[in-house]
């Protein structure tokens, strides 16, 4: 709350500011950004934020390009690419492309990225890895990249969390490359400082690619610590870009004749996670489907995306975002909004005085508020616990969480091998426990006919949602602000793309 009100506070005491003061450097041509979540090593297979996606998409290129639009697999780094067996993908590349320090791309960066991803412990988030097996160097611009096993989201994967790295120069320099980083993508950094800045500069010799040729010349980006650091920022001229600003302070800044806001439906899911298994107990009330079912008719999804997410947030029944391989809406169950049958099937379960449970969470906490008061209403008691969200994914793992409320955004994969297995694999995170679904999802993601994965994914979907083991709640909204000046177009993989950019 007291975050809040110095929100409110800078609303106020910079509108003047805003209102006349020059928007954005554009005369430097300088397209300066803030964000929250700072990144503490820039080499992006060292950490796991959502900042560092976005920068390693601006620094790197990786073989294959997904356009942010149609979500269409292009060639980048690759020209060409075919199957040569379900677990063997060969790759022509593209001539005469050179990393930022002048070294020539070719075949044996790709074998050295690949054996990096494959043998390196440091490795943030390994699991984006695990379909990978080895690489092998047919001659400079071909080369096969081997699966581990049959995987058919090998090429999304590949096109989003595999940046190629430059073999001769990351052995030169060792852990300096994180300081000196090098890439072939459309900007190269300039400066690293620590985890408060990162300066880049348009790479004027980038090929002609999916990606275009930037045409802001410089990109600044500076990392602060708390919302209100952020928004005044923006308020006061030091910024031309910002993100994931609360809802409520969106007419504000919009009100503001230099400035502009944009609101953007995300490939992000929010989603309650239920102990149906038992983890945290033998008594877990979770334990009786109508107890979940109780649950799933509590909740008023509709009227919680229209206050925490206006602007293209839709509820969802199936627990994956619509554009996603196998997701299949129709075969979903729908929970409507209904708390006399939530009561009603309470005492059937033999729960007609309720029960006490916890929530944890690490979302806004009046989004969690509102569930814990849609609960309340029919009779369950539940607490709310917010750590952060390291430590919630912790108690997860450690099937400590009764109900989870979280978000889910894939690492923005089209394809919902990216989201079900890590909820209904029978691994860490899986409070279902159902072999039934396990079986599905491991048979789907490990065949490549089209068909028969549609068919698994639409049964494990079905299963899942009849029993309510998970409610997905909505997709999540991305708010933006930025300078009039500045043309920016969101995309629904909650990733920014800079090098589209441009002056007004």
């Amino acid at each position: 709350m007291r975050r809040r009100a110095l929100l409110g506070g800078t609303l106020g005491t910079a509108a003047a500011l805003a209102a006349g003061s020059a928007r954005a450097d554009k005369a430097q041509d300088t397209l300066r950004v803030t964000w929250r979540d700072a990144i503490p090593d820039i080499d992006f297979y060292y950490n796991a934020l959502r900042t560092g996606l976005v920068v390693s998409h601006h620094v790197w290129d990786t073989l294959i390009y997904r356009d942010p639009a149609s979500f269409q697999l292009k060639p980048q780094l690759a020209s060409t690419w075919r199957a040569v067996d379900d677990r063997t993908i060969e790759f022509e590349l593209r001539p005469n492309v050179t990393f930022h320090d002048g070294s020539k791309f070719s075949a044996d960066d790709v074998v050295y990225t690949v054996d990096l991803v494959r043998n390196d412990a440091k490795l943030a988030v390994p699991s984006n890895y695990g379909f990978i097996d080895s690489a092998r160097k047919i001659n400079d611009l071909r080369v096969q990249i081997v699966l581990s096993r049959v995987f058919p989201a090998a090429l999304e994967y590949m096109s989003m969390v595999l940046p190629i790295y430059p073999k001769a120069y990351r052995e030169r320099v060792g852990a300096a490359f994180s300081q000196r980083p090098v890439g072939t993508g459309p900007y190269q950094v300039t400066k690293v400082d620590g985890t408060s800045s990162i300066e880049l500069e348009r790479n004027d010799t980038y090929f002609d690619g999916p990606k275009g040729k930037p045409a802001i010349r410089f990109l600044v980006i500076n990392e602060v610590g708390e919302p209100s650091d952020e928004l005044a920022a923006l308020l006061e001229g030091r910024a031309d870009w910002i993100w994931n600003i609360s809802t409520d302070q969106l007419p504000k800044v919009a009100a503001m004749p230099s400035l502009q806001v944009l609101t953007s439906e995300s490939m992000r899911v929010g989603y309650l996670n239920m102990d149906a298994a038992g983890r945290t107990g033998p008594d877990s009330p979770f334990l009786s489907q109508k107890v979940r079912e109780a649950v799933a008719h509590a909740i008023d999804r509709p009227a919680m995306a229209r206050q925490f997410m206006p602007g293209g947030s839709r509820v969802l029944d199936a627990p994956c975002y619509p554009t996603q391989f196998g997701c299949d809406a129709a075969v979903a169950t729908r929970w409507d909004y209904d708390p006399a049958k939530a009561k009603a099937l309470l005492a059937e379960a033999g729960f007609s005085e309720g029960f006490a449970t916890e929530i944890v969470s690490y979302l806004l906490p009046q989004m969690v508020q509102a569930v814990q008061g849609y609960l309340a209403a029919v009779g369950i008691r539940a607490t709310v616990s917010q750590p952060q969200i390291d430590l919630v994914v912790r108690r997860s793992a450690e099937g400590l969480n009764p109900i989870e409320m979280g978000s889910w955004g894939s690492y923005s994969i089209n394809d919902v091998s990216a989201f079900l297995p890590y909820f209904f694999d029978g691994g860490a995170h899986d409070y279902a426990r159902d072999a039934e679904v396990t079986k599905l999802i491991a048979e789907a993601g490990a065949i490549t006919d089209l068909d028969r994965r549609r068919a698994d994914y639409s049964a494990a979907i079905r299963r899942i949602t009849a029993e309510a083991y998970y409610l997905p709640l909505f997709s999540f909204v991305t708010n933006y602000a930025m300078s009039r000046t500045l043309n920016f177009r969101p995309s629904h993989d909650e990733l920014p793309r800079f090098y589209l950019a441009s002056w007004r």
